[in-house]
This record gives structure tokens, sequence and C-alpha cells, in this order.
């Protein structure tokens, strides 16, 4: 068989492909973000940017004032902004999201509840750091202690729920590292519960978007904790830390974390109309330097990407001929809605080939992959789609066959 391969500039652009595109924007070259402007600096002026490269995108070089970053896109996963993401990285108090995946999971199979009682050892009631202020010996629910890591950062809170789940810190973080494995946190690896300072407690950019990802995909039950803008223990009232929450709409999760070695770091997710970004950041030099960084890099995101539906997994892209078919052709299908994340300039740049064996052999499978579709471009994350028959074709009988075979062997002669 002849080996079937077009160029298809155009293939995308058809409406039919393009069921759900957004209207776009006027054409324009991709904005950097705003520099950042100095919190409480003489003159106001612009901070200086620390040396060393900046992030890469599809959109080319951005700078930022953040040691480690990324940004995702919820929905199709594309990088939309990396420096650094799969370097291991002191989290600091970002590492409580995992902490957290651990409790809910726990919650999601029914092992503890969010009104059961858990007792504050003098080990969590002595602990350091950010604290929630429980009262050694006391009993507290699971549901403020929930509310106390997430909204309080409470170290104390983190290391009570770690022994009543698992007995001890240590035995917690063990049960963290084999639960990280199963999710897919590659580069991951937890001392405690609560971020402390350790040298072998580590994660990267990546991860903690990955884990982000998974909180909101896997507990939509308990996510909406990371919302809350403030929380009350013990008379103590305490506000909730992520700059995000007050300073973009669409802001509801997830963690900040500090240490002296980590500098100032976040994890954090907007969601804007139908699309949600997730930023980590890390390695900022104040509070105020993160508050605007994030800002700023999550403005410049959701204004230069969008997410596009390409095809619907109904949709026919080519017919393809099929050789001694019941039929003459098979359609050929995605299989599922294809949304990808592009640059708003994409319908100038983005090209697509489509590559198939012509013709196709029946007996063909509804669902049997026959093809692929390529797509690339300047700014446009590169895909390599499968492609797949959208209906069953059989072989003809040997009595229909014989005058399609003679008129094959006729034309040849």
């Amino acid at each position: 068989m002849a080996k079937h391969t077009e160029s298809r500039r155009a293939l995308l652009a058809a409406p039919a492909l393009l069921l759900a595109a957004p209207a776009l924007l006027p054409a324009a070259q991709a904005q950097q973000p705003r520099p950042t402007q100095g919190a409480g600096r003489p003159g106001n002026r612009p901070q200086p940017r620390p040396a060393g490269s900046p992030a890469t995108s599809p959109l080319g070089p951005v700078d930022t004032a953040a040691r480690q970053a990324l940004i995702i896109d919820f929905e199709t996963d594309a990088v939309l902004l990396e420096k650094a993401a799969d370097e291991r990285m002191p989290p600091s108090s970002m590492s409580k999201l995992m902490t957290m995946y651990m409790v809910f999971d726990q919650l999601k199979q029914g092992r503890i509840r969010l009104d059961q009682t858990m007792t504050v050892s003098e080990t969590a009631w002595r602990m350091g750091g950010s604290r929630m202020f429980l009262e050694n010996g006391s009993q507290v629910p699971v549901e403020a202690l929930c509310r106390g890591v997430i909204v309080q950062s409470g170290n104390d809170a983190c290391i009570v729920l770690a022994e009543g789940i698992a007995g001890s810190e240590r035995q917690f973080s063990e049960l963290m590292n084999q639960k990280a494995r199963e999710i897919g946190l590659t580069n991951s690896s937890f001392r405690n519960s609560t971020g402390w300072p350790d040298p072998d407690h580590r994660m990267t950019c990546r991860d903690l978007a990955r884990l982000a990802s998974r909180i909101i995909r896997d507990f939509p039950e308990y996510y909406r904790f990371y919302g809350e803008r403030s929380f009350r223990w013990n008379n103590v009232s305490q506000e909730n830390r992520n700059p995000l929450l007050s300073r973009m709409n669409g802001a509801d999760g997830m963690k900040t974390g500090h240490t002296e070695e980590a500098g100032y770091g976040l994890t954090g997710t907007v969601k804007q109309g139908e699309r949600r970004l997730i930023i980590v950041t890390n390695g900022l030099t104040s509070m105020a330097a993160r508050a605007e960084e994030n800002v700023r890099l999550l403005e410049w995101g959701f204004g230069n990407f969008e997410n596009v539906v390409l095809f619907r997994a109904a949709d026919a892209i080519e017919q393809v001929p099929v050789h001694l078919g019941a039929a003459p052709s098979v359609p050929l299908v995605g299989g599922r809605d294809v949304v990808a994340t592009l640059p708003r300039t994409w319908r100038q740049t983005m090209q697509a080939r489509l590559r198939y064996d012509a013709p196709i052999a029946a007996p063909v499978t509804r669902g049997q992959e026959l093809g692929r579709l390529e797509i690339s471009g300047r700014g446009v994350p590169p895909m390599d789609l499968p492609l797949y028959a959208g209906a069953d074709v059989e072989r003809l009988g040997l009595l229909p066959r014989i005058p399609v075979v003679m008129g094959r062997l006729l034309g040849r002669g």
C-alpha cells in the first residue's frame, strides 16, 4: 500500500473542527509580564532581577524573580512557563499539600471522619514555627485540624493529624513517600509532615503542580477548605497567607511556604471562566515579592493563552478509502474531545499534518487506530494525536470482490 502523507495547514481552521473555539483577540505580539514594582522601596522603583536564566515558554523567554517557577493549564496539562521546574528544592510549608492529600485520602476511604477528635500530644504542642495554638492534651476535631493546616499553616495541627493516622510523624512520612510514588510524584521525598527544614525533605515545582492538580480532581468535597480567608481557634484568628485570594478574581487555593533556605514560595491556582491555571514559584525574597510576582505571571498566562477545542470525539477529520470494503471509505475520528492550550495568535502559526496508509484493507473495526495528526508551529505546544476508525467496515464477500479485483487488474494492464 502507498504511504499517504498530506500537509494540512488549513485543516483545523474548518468550522466543524473548531466547534468551541472562543473568539480571538486582535493579533498582537505576546505580552511580557509587566515589571514587578518594589514594595516599600524608595521611589517605588522596579526591583532588580536576580542573576540567571529567565523562564522558558512557548512564546520565548520570560523574566521572573523566582528561583524556580512553573505554570500549567489544569485541563490540558500544557506547560505555559517553566524555570528549573525539575530542580529538587526545599518546599517548606508547600509540602503540607502532601500532608493534606494523605488526610483527604483517609477521609474518602472512611478511615477517619471530619467530626472525629484527635489528641494533641506534647510533641505537637511543643512544635515551633507557624502554629494553630493547640492546647496540650486537648481533643480537636479533624475538620478543625484540616482548617488549621490549610488556613493557618499550623505545624502543631500537622503533627496531631500525622500521629492520629499513623501513630508517629516518622511513620506518617513513610506513608507520604509511598503515596507520592503511587500518584506520580517522581522527584519528591518527605521526612516530616510540616515542611520543617531537612536536607532530605525535597520536592520540585512539577511535582507540586501535579499534587495540586490531584487534590482538586481527587477531593473536590474537601478542596473548599483552601478558599477560606481566615480561621479562628483558641481565641486566635489568623488570615490565610495565600495572596492570590485577595488579589485575583477566581483564586481559590492552595498553599504558601517560607524558610530561610527556600525563600518565599507559593503553589496557587486561579479559575477564570472555564480555564484554571496552576502556578508554583519558590525562592522569592519577600511576602510582597511573592504576591506581586505570582499575580503578574498568572495575568500573563491568562492574557497570552487560551484553550481551543480542535475537534470533538465524533468529528470526521478525513474519509479514508477502504480496499475491498462493504463501504468505499471510513471516517477518521479523534475518539475524544481534543482540547489544546494555544497562544492567542495560534491561527497565524499553527500547522497540521495528517498521516495514514491508504487504501486501508477491509475489514476495519470501529476504534482501530488508522493514522496520526501532528500539530506544531511557533508558540504551539507540539501534539501527536492518534486517529481512529469511526465506523465498522466489513470485507466484501467473494462474489462482490471479483469485479473489484478484476477492475484493478485491468486498470494495471
